[in-house]
């Protein structure tokens, strides 16, 4: 009898607090996009994975392999196009405020502009990192416009300053970035 008169006090609680709300409810839907990233031969060789929480960062993952050891320049580009192999397809870096190129740059960055990628002695490499200059939704700053975007990875390092790409070399990988 105590434990019924329990469960009736506590949805008596339930049902006189309405105003109470499921804080999932307010969260907006993560978003998610991928890329498959090809090199100059066609040939599969990595990945690259993006997520948006719910405070509008995207979180990228990039994953490839058969690189040369060290630091490679990785960007989003401003088309969805992958034509190999100099993959020119893909426009310049995203850069939809008309910023200066690389992080180190005091007029900079292009919203496209992303940490070096480190690949090891067996050729592979990992970036992890997080931007805000750049949605998976709808907007100015959308790499989802008329002609989508592509994630390339260049031959040598982004010294992180230069225009327009960093003196980073050569486009040696390109993936088509699609929404999930």
């Amino acid at each position: 009898m105590r434990k019924l008169i329990c469960s009736l006090a506590v949805l008596g609680v339930i049902a006189v607090a309405p105003g109470i709300k499921n804080a999932q409810a307010e969260v907006a839907p993560a978003r998610h996009a991928s890329a498959v990233i090809k090199n100059v031969s066609g040939e599969v060789i990595g990945n690259a994975r993006f997520a948006q929480d719910a405070t509008g960062n995207v979180h990228i993952n990039v994953h490839a392999k058969g690189l040369t050891p060290g630091l490679h320049g990785i960007h989003i580009h401003a088309v969805g196009a992958c034509v190999a192999p100099a993959f020119t397809s893909a426009g310049g870096h995203f850069n939809p405020t008309g910023a200066e190129h690389g992080h180190d740059n005091p007029l900079g960055a292009h919203a496209g502009d992303l940490p070096n990628m480190v690949v090891n002695e067996d050729g592979i490499g990992h970036l992890n990192t997080t931007s805000d200059h750049f949605t998976l939704g709808s907007g100015d700053t959308s790499l989802f416009d008329t002609d989508g975007s592509a994630v390339v990875i260049h031959a040598g390092p982004d010294d992180q300053v230069s225009n327009p790409a960093g003196n980073s070399g050569g486009r040696i990988a390109c993936g088509v970035i699609t929404l999930q």
